[in-house]
């Protein structure tokens, strides 16, 4: 994949809006955002104008909140700033994961990695309140394929599918509860989830917390590289 390949990369919440996720998106003008317990992303044009953030307000409503994601775009006056975040952007450089690592093989402990529906909702976003990998919503498994790891029947792990731009699928919500990390749960999960992205000739890509030096070590053990750094932002509308 060439460099002008990874250049959706660059604006991955808008072109997952337009191609893939367009099913789950809403739309005002140039401005677009994912459905109610979707995703709170919203993406603007590359180079929005005033009827771009006027389109995007409307489209969020008053005092809502925008969650830009890593689009440099920068709001007009009004717009209030509620979170900055620096991180990073790392596409997978290596080839085909490690076959073991890459099946349903039994875990220590007996433990199977399986594919969440809509029942196991509940388990996710209480995962997800103990582990703190970032929102997770009601919907958001329907952006893509979710697995994870139980133990004696309890949700410990998880990991899933999230943005989809051209040629590539983002992997997100990469998350192990306090008493389960350790194990390997998260490399088998990361390379189960690529394992299926690249069967499908796509490539996978992620973003992580420039401070999550923990994370970052894995990934980079797993085969994701750096592309860039990014800034992650969010604001409320006027």
């Amino acid at each position: 994949m060439t460099g002008d390949d990874a250049a959706v990369l660059d604006d991955p919440v808008g072109e997952s809006l337009r191609g893939h996720h367009a099913h789950l998106a809403r739309r005002v003008g140039r401005a677009a955002t994912y459905l109610p317990d979707v995703s709170t992303f919203a993406a603007v044009s590359a180079d929005p104008d005033a009827t771009d953030w006027s389109d995007l307000a409307r489209l969020l409503g008053r005092d809502a909140f925008a969650d830009l994601f890593s689009s440099p775009a920068t709001p007009p006056p009004g717009w209030e700033p509620v979170f900055v975040l620096e991180g990073r952007q790392m596409t997978w450089s290596g080839g085909a994961p490690a076959p073991a690592a890459a099946t349903h093989d039994a875990a220590p402990g007996g433990t199977h990695i399986v594919e969440l529906g809509a029942a196991d909702v509940p388990d996710m976003l209480g995962l997800v309140a103990r582990a703190k990998p970032g929102p997770l919503w009601s919907r958001t498994r329907e952006l893509g394929t979710c697995l994870g790891v139980r133990e004696h029947g309890r949700l410990v792990a998880m990991a899933g599918e999230r943005l989809r731009p051209p040629g590539w699928t983002e992997i997100s919500a990469v998350s192990t509860a306090p008493e389960a990390r350790g194990r390997g749960h998260a490399t088998r999960l990361v390379t189960a989830l690529a394992t299926r992205i690249l069967s499908r000739d796509e490539r996978p890509f992620l973003h992580v917390a420039e401070a999550d030096t923990g994370a970052i070590a894995l990934y980079e053990r797993l085969g994701f590289t750096l592309r860039k750094r990014v800034t992650f932002r969010g604001y409320r509308t006027p």
